[in-house]
């Protein structure tokens, strides 16, 4: 039976609350370390299902995983066997596409079901594809039927005569994209440059641990990113940065429920405009080095919200937004222009009782302040499934949030860590 999360009013909600390590870098710091023959260790590893799977996808191949304390891990992935891909883990996993570029630049060669991941909207893979083609990778799409997975989009890779380092733009400022072609240039033969590349702190902090590995990089977090291929790359040692994203939620949560909450470890200089435009609305937070605190706040009145790349008002916090929206005075606009999915839980709030005007795949007016009333709730995504938990506390009644492993996703024991600070909240199903 799916796991469920249980939350009731009555929640008393205030303390500290501690930030993990990040899953949008821990994942790809974790795929790179394939691109040598050598042991890596990283420290700060989110203990999340995504990075879980990841980690055994990597077992599977041949890879030598060990815990050398709670967080801090050893990945030895001298016998890595690309033909042993679990497809099954990797189409439950959209963070399955970072192992496209480093099993590409190692091998050669490698097959990849479609990733999967949360119901956002579509996310296809063609940037990936036609990047990969301008270094010199060929790509088959077919499809693949077992007994065990049904019917599968499979790709077929092939870098028939090496990678070649060239000029590439890419189509879109996608974050993936990005990294991947990140991780297949440092293998490849000669200069890699990098036009309309991502800029968010994760790409940065892979820049940087594959340099630790030997790498040539300039230009990481800039939009245009130069890379010097080299023969080979050694393992190395990395700290994963804390999760701003995860920061970012901790401190919506605190200002939904109008208290008092310090947000430890939080990289402030990864936030810098969401907490601009947070004491823009009127929200009453202490910024600190490490640290975020909120406060009870008398008037907040928000009026648009408007989702940018790095380093603009990240679209991972729009969901969270948009339940502060419901507090907040008056009316907001709501607008991500990203995955026509994203704003599927404004439907789970309207359950509730929110006063919402979805008008497109895109954009969305929410009125308040209104009260919530708990509800059985689908989260389609993780973002979403922490929303409707943050729209659970502030609820009347009981609100029930189904399949928990959404949330789990990207939250380590969110529910465990939500009652240190007075939430009322429980799992079942276990």
């Amino acid at each position: 039976m799916p796991e469920k999360l249980i939350i009731k009013e009555g929640s008393s909600v205030g303390g500290s609350i501690n930030v993990r390590g990040s899953k949008n870098a821990a994942a790809p710091i974790i795929a790179s370390t394939l691109l040598s023959s050598e042991p890596s260790i990283l420290e700060n590893v989110p203990l999340i299902e995504d990075i879980k799977k990841l980690l055994e996808v990597i077992k599977n191949m041949g890879g030598e995983i060990d815990f050398l304390e709670e967080r801090k891990i050893r990945i030895d992935p001298k016998n890595i066997d690309p033909n042993k891909l679990d497809f099954n883990l990797l189409t439950k996993m959209r963070i399955s596409v970072l192992l496209l570029g480093p099993l590409v630049a190692r091998f050669n060669e490698v097959r990849i079901p479609y990733p999967g991941g949360c119901v956002i909207g579509s996310r296809p893979i063609d940037t990936h594809i036609s990047a990969l083609g301008e270094l010199g990778v060929e790509v088959e799409e077919f499809i693949e039927e077992s007994d065990l997975l049904g019917r599968q989009n499979i790709y077929h890779f092939k870098a028939k005569n090496g990678l070649k380092g060239r000029e590439i733009i890419l189509d879109e400022f996608s974050v993936t994209a990005t990294e991947n072609i990140m991780m297949a240039a440092v293998l490849a033969e000669g200069k890699t440059v990098i036009k309309t590349a991502a800029a968010e702190p994760h790409v940065r902090h892979l820049a940087l641990f594959l340099k630790e590995m030997g790498a040539d990089i300039e230009g990481e977090g800039t939009h245009t990113i130069q890379i010097n291929g080299k023969k080979e790359l050694k393992g190395s040692e990395y700290k994963i940065p804390y999760d701003y994203i995860e920061a970012g939620t901790f401190i919506l949560l605190g200002l939904t429920t109008n208290t008092t909450i310090n947000v430890k470890n939080t990289p402030v200089e990864d936030l810098d405009l969401f907490l601009s435009k947070l004491k823009g609305f009127g929200a009453e937070i202490e910024i600190k080095e490490n640290e975020v605190i909120t406060h009870p706040s008398e008037k907040v009145k928000m009026k648009k919200i408007q989702m940018m790349p790095h380093p603009g008002v990240p679209t991972d916090l729009q969901a969270p937004l948009g339940v502060f929206a419901t507090q907040t005075e008056g009316l907001t606009l709501v607008h991500d222009p990203l995955y026509e999915g994203r704003l599927k839980y404004l439907e789970e709030l309207n359950k509730m009782g929110a006063e919402i005007v979805i008008c497109d795949p895109h954009r969305a007016i929410i009125n308040g302040p209104t009260k919530l009333y708990g509800a059985k709730l689908n989260p389609l995504d993780l973002r979403g499934g922490a929303a409707l938990i943050i729209a659970g506390i502030i609820a009347q009644g009981t609100t029930v949030i189904n399949d928990a492993t959404q949330v789990d996703r990207g939250y380590e024991e969110i529910d465990k860590r939500l009652r240190g600070i007075g939430v009322n909240i429980e799992r079942v199903g276990v």
